[in-house]
């Protein structure tokens, strides 16, 4: 069956030159649902290539790698897209030793890049966590909206949205509507 897809426009956004808000798509990555037993981790994440957190919340980063704890059980994995497969083998290498679910969650999700002082202004127009609350380094399930996405905290201003791409032009109309108001002072 032949099926089309249709991005996004992600149009980059930017306020005050970009220092006070950037919106833009994030860089193409591998991305990976991964679910494996805690007592596990140490192998899954010598198989990735990256720390596995065990507190849910918390980030690792080697390299270009990320780990986000989304539960006891649960991480999201970013590599660079160029290293999907080397991953998906070695997982599959671990397998009968280390029983796990990875799943390749590349064609389902995008990502979007917030940053600039007014990131976090731009964000809580449709989020109602407290993001002045959220450490860097952190990342969280959370909802945009009506959108479930998951929101990384990589510092001070910078922001990725992890979303499916059925939302994804959703919750790039929420931030460009918000850099409107960052514009005006609102």
């Amino acid at each position: 069956m032949l099926m089309e897809h249709h991005g996004f426009s992600g149009t980059p956004i930017t306020v005050g030159g970009g220092a006070r808000l950037s919106v833009r798509r994030a860089e193409d990555c591998a991305r990976f649902s991964l679910r494996i037993s805690p007592e596990h981790a140490s192998a899954a994440a010598k198989a990735f290539g990256c720390e596995l957190p065990s507190k849910i919340g918390d980030m690792a980063v080697s390299g270009a790698k990320l780990a986000l704890c989304l539960s006891p059980d649960e991480w999201l994995l970013l590599a660079p897209a160029g290293e999907g497969e080397g991953i998906v083998a070695r997982f599959a290498a671990l397998y009968d030793a280390t029983p796990h679910s990875l799943v390749d969650i590349g064609h389902r999700e995008t990502g979007i890049e917030v940053q600039g002082v007014a990131a976090i202004t731009a964000l809580s127009s449709a989020c109602a966590l407290d993001l002045t609350e959220m450490a860097d380094g952190t990342g969280t399930r959370t909802i945009l909206d009506k959108a479930q996405v998951v929101l990384i905290r990589r510092s001070a201003e910078s922001f990725r949205i992890e979303v499916w791409r059925s939302f994804a032009s959703h919750v790039w109309g929420l931030l460009e509507a918000a850099s409107h108001e960052v514009e005006l002072g609102l």
